[in-house]
């Protein structure tokens, strides 16, 4: 008999966060690596964040438990604020807060979902969504759009993939891993497909503040009013406001499925610490200013990146327009002799930069086919530049 369980001994580990330990690990080691492997950014949580969040720790009222959906003055503010940004009106009987993003997803997933029920997965896709729907009985299937239609999927791919299980449509606008940003037109013709045939759609909001160019974040919960009560948004304050390690993330939809995933929340960690919610009030009520100036830097960061990538022949990297990650079409390296080794996949090409280069990066494996990296420009300019530059150095 198997000491673990076939459900959880079948997740495969987060490559995301492998690839950073491993980095990390090596660096402590006296290493010189650079890590391109973890979604975060590099500065620190704004002054104003991290003043709230003393003042809460100085205040015996939070030092007790608190409701499990949430501080009732944070869902108040994610309602506003979610109004704000989205377009889209919701009171605070429609908000969970959560630990972190990923428990958002988990909890949506294992709310909705029976088992068999199938998923549509817009693929390259972020890690964590598969797993999370198989741990709660679900059937991922994947949509693949290449760097060839900009990493997007269309209406006749999704109905394609259609079948009388499909439950849910997965919809992340900005992309994590490929910063791919589907066009408002683009948004509520999908949006608009889903309604029709009757689907759930779970959109990842997380990355809406950063866009670059034309590119234009837009909520398919506004766009596509026919939806109605079958949509679940997800979010946090990890990226918009360097925040990864406060752990406060939210789902938001109808009141019944809100109330469904609490139950299962209260039994699962019960509140966020406390601390960090009221962290978490003060990014979502106050100033967007210092999430302007971060956006600036990313967006140079993406340029230099981009540019500095489509110069190694072989690499084909399509200009991100949102989040803050670059994937590159690496098909064009497989193959080839490349520092005494011949990679056949983007996990053996990521390994051999990781080994020859010090520079961690993502393989494709991780969200998808094979034959991709994905980089994160959420890094300083001097190591991003240091780290491209002994990719360039390394496949030329």
């Amino acid at each position: 008999m198997s000491r673990i369980s076939r459900r959880i001994g079948s997740i495969a580990e987060s490559a995301t966060l492998a690839v950073d330990a491993k980095a990390k690990a090596l660096k402590a080691a006296g290493r010189p690596v650079i890590g391109f492997g973890a979604g975060e950014p590099d500065f620190p949580t704004p002054d104003y964040i991290v003043e709230a969040a003393v003042a809460a720790a100085r205040d015996p009222r939070f030092h007790r438990y608190s409701p499990a959906a949430g501080l009732p003055e944070l869902k108040d503010a994610i309602a506003a604020k979610t109004l704000r940004d989205s377009g889209y009106a919701i009171d605070a009987a429609q908000v969970l807060v959560t630990n972190g993003g990923k428990q958002a997803v988990y909890n949506t997933f294992a709310t909705l979902l029976d088992p068999g029920d199938e998923v549509l997965v817009p693929s390259p896709f972020w890690t964590t969504y598969p797993e999370a729907i198989r741990l709660a009985g679900g059937v991922p299937v994947d949509v693949f759009a290449g760097p060839e239609q900009g990493y997007k999927v269309t209406v006749d791919q999704l109905d394609a993939a259609l079948t009388d299980r499909t439950k849910v449509l997965l919809f992340v606008s900005p992309s994590n891993p490929t910063g791919a940003v589907y066009s408002p037109e683009q948004v509520r013709e999908i949006g608009q497909w889903a309604a029709s045939k009757g689907l759930w759609v779970v959109t990842d909001e997380i990355y809406e503040h950063l866009t670059y160019d034309t590119a234009q974040f837009t909520s398919i919960a506004t766009a596509v009013p026919e939806l109605g009560d079958r949509v679940v948004i997800l979010n946090g304050v990890a990226k918009t406001y360097a925040m990864t390690g406060w752990r406060v993330g939210w789902m938001a939809g109808p009141a019944d499925v809100i109330k469904a995933a609490t139950n299962l929340q209260s039994h699962a960690t019960s509140n966020v610490a406390n601390v960090s919610q009221m962290a978490a009030l003060a990014a979502v009520s106050g100033p967007l200013d210092a999430v302007h100036e971060m956006k600036k830097a990313f967006d140079r960061r993406r340029r230099a990146m981009v540019e500095a990538l489509n110069a190694v022949d072989g690499i084909y990297c399509p200009t991100p327009e949102g989040a803050f990650y670059a994937y590159a079409d690496v098909r064009g390296l497989l193959g080839r002799e490349i520092a005494g080794a011949r990679p056949e996949t983007s996990a053996d090409l990521a390994a051999l930069i990781l080994d020859k280069a010090e520079v961690a990066v993502v393989p494709g494996e991780a969200f998808g086919p094979s034959g991709f990296i994905r980089l994160s420009y959420a890094l300083g300019d001097d190591d991003l530049a240091e780290g491209v530059g002994r990719i360039q150095d390394l496949l030329k």
